[in-house]
């Protein structure tokens, strides 16, 4: 029985799409869905470029879940997946300038515009508990 490469990567992400969109984060899969939500959302914005890095898995999803239980959150809540939605994620990556292409990684915005960004760097590194506190820290001087 063979599988092929295209069903084989759907198989091993969708677990990583769910874990995001299970926490009510809107999966963005084309770059138009991008274009149509990133620059039109009013206040607050997270955008996750989910990936199956195993930071991602270890560190930024639990991460992400965690700052989300915080009583501050922000307005809208997105994610595109680096290596699977190519277009979608380099259209989203546009607007983290001057931050360079990194997954995973984290950005926050305000009416369009990034006012916060977690690099891979600051997340290959560190635990999903300091992850939630940047994020929370963020949320708490952007989301009010």
């Amino acid at each position: 029985m063979s599988m092929s490469f295209e069903q084989y990567m759907r198989d091993m992400v969708t677990p990583m799409r769910t874990e995001l969109t299970s926490m009510g984060i809107e999966e963005l899969i084309t770059a138009e869905q991008v274009e149509e939500k990133l620059p039109n959302a009013k206040g607050t914005a997270l955008v996750v470029v989910n990936s199956v890095c195993g930071c991602a898995a270890g560190q930024c999803r639990p991460g992400v879940r965690k700052a989300l239980e915080h009583e501050v959150t922000p307005d809208h809540l997105f994610t595109v997946f680096a290596g699977q939605d190519k277009e979608a994620t380099a259209k989203a990556r546009e607007y983290f300038a001057p931050y360079p292409p990194s997954s995973p990684s984290i950005a926050l915005m305000k009416d369009g515009e990034l006012v916060h960004f977690i690099e891979r760097l600051s997340i290959e590194n560190r635990s999903a508990e300091d992850i939630a506190a940047e994020l929370t820290a963020a949320f708490d001087k952007h989301c009010r």
